[in-house]
Parts: C-alpha cells; structure tokens; sequence
C-alpha cells in the first residue's frame, strides 16, 4: 500500500530516539498516521511542526499497518507566526481539535482545504483572524454532522435580529422570541451570522468571548463529552490568551 499527497502536521509523537508517529492530514486520505523516521533530526526538527504543510509518501505492507513516511518539506507556516504567540496558539487549538476530533482515514476534503485557508490568514497581516477561527470551528461541527442552523429564528421563523443559539437545538432565536430566556440562551455574535468568516466591521470585542462559547459549547458536547480529557486544552490556552488581550479594548480595530 502506498500513497504520496500533501499534508497538513497535526501532531507528533516520539518513537525511540529520533522517530515520531505522525499525525497529519490530507486532502483524500483525512487524518493519517505513521512512522516518521528521522524525525528530530536536524533536517526534519522544524519540518514536522504542527501547523506546517509537507509532502509525504505512506507505504505500508497492507491497509490497516500503521505504515512508515517519508517527508519533503513544502510550506512552513509556522515560521512566519513563531514570533507571535496568539497566532501560534490558535494554529496549535485548530491541530488538536482536528487530531482529537476526526476519525482516522476519513476522507474530509473540504475541510482540509479550509484548515488550509485559515492557515495562510494566520500568517498574513491582517487583524480579523479571531473571527475566521471561530467561523472556522463552525464549519468544523457541521463537517462532522453537528452544524448549527443559524438562519433563522426557531420561535417565529424571522431572519432578522438573531441573537441568541438554543444550546439544546443548536438553531437561532431572535431578540424578540429569545428575550424571556435570555439567561438560558447563548449569545449569538453578529459577526457569525451570515456568510462565514466576514466579520462585521468594529464588532464589540466581547463577540469574541460569546463565539468562543458558543462553538466551545458544541464542541464539547457533540465532540469531545465522551473522549478522554474532553476539549483539548491547547483550546482553553488560546481562547483564555485571545480574551485576556482584548479585555481592556471595548471594540476591535
């Protein structure tokens, strides 16, 4: 058995003195490990970062060995963001969610191409990441049958003036209808309503706060409830780094 694509690091394991198990993901094979030999040596040490995108051959004796690789560099995203630790956090939530989140060999290609999207944002100048990272999440629970319907009011069918997510039905509820039961609510940010990853201009930086909650939610209940060690914790660091920078900014350039 043998395939060669390109890939996205997720994670990695040492094995023995200079190999690692590999996680990594790609376009037509989803999340696929095996044995990276030479691993932490001085030519692959700051290839097979989390985050980064190399070229890999798998081959194993029959489909379900874990397989060995061998690696080529191709796109080293990490060094563009190492200096700059939130963006590095969010690169290292996104690898965990995905290494802990999907099935091993389960084709999901659309989301690595958009995993690839919001890494080339991570490594560009730009101040509306944040925001693409929690649309990003969103479009990671809906990849695994878990999408919120944030289209239109669940109490009266209105589409305008969404508010808040039932965190039971995971559907949209109005100002007007959602009102009342605010307190049993989650709030929802404007900047996730609509077409994703387009935040609205000059959003009040607890937007923020709210989508973290809001997707950490879903997260945790759909995802992770019943996996060891639950919703990782390179997730908590990067939502508590994110929100700690921004709490004395009421709203976000």
């Amino acid at each position: 058995m043998e395939w060669t694509a390109d890939a996205i690091v997720l994670s990695l394991r040492r094995h023995g003195e200079t190999s690692a198990v590999v996680s990594l993901l790609t376009e037509a094979h989803g999340r696929h490990m095996g044995l990276a030999r030479g691993a932490f040596t001085k030519r692959l040490r700051g290839v097979l970062m989390p985050g980064n995108t190399v070229h890999a051959t798998w081959r194993a004796r029959t489909e379900d060995h874990l397989g060995s690789l061998k690696i080529e560099p191709s796109q080293a995203r990490t060094g563009f963001i190492m200096d700059d630790a939130l963006r590095l956090a969010a690169l290292n939530s996104v690898c965990a969610l995905l290494d802990g989140a999907l099935m091993e060999r389960e084709e999901h290609p659309a989301l690595f191409r958009a995993t690839g999207v919001l890494f080339d944002a991570l490594s560009e100048a730009t101040d509306d990441w944040p925001e693409a990272v929690f649309a990003w999440e969103l479009g990671l629970l809906a990849e695994l049958g878990f999408g919120l319907d944030l289209a239109k009011c669940a109490g009266n069918g209105r589409t305008d003036g969404l508010a808040f997510v039932s965190p039971k039905s995971a559907r949209a509820v109005s100002q007007e209808a959602g009102a009342p039961y605010s307190d049993r609510l989650l709030p929802l940010p404007r900047f996730l309503i609509g077409d994703r990853g387009r935040p609205a201009a000059n959003h009040p930086a607890s937007d923020l706060a709210d989508a973290a909650e809001l997707t950490g939610h879903f997260l945790e209940r759909h995802v992770f409830a019943q996996r060891n060690g639950g919703i990782p914790a390179a997730r908590g660091r990067f939502v508590e780094m994110l929100l700690r920078g921004h709490t004395t900014s009421g709203v976000l350039p």
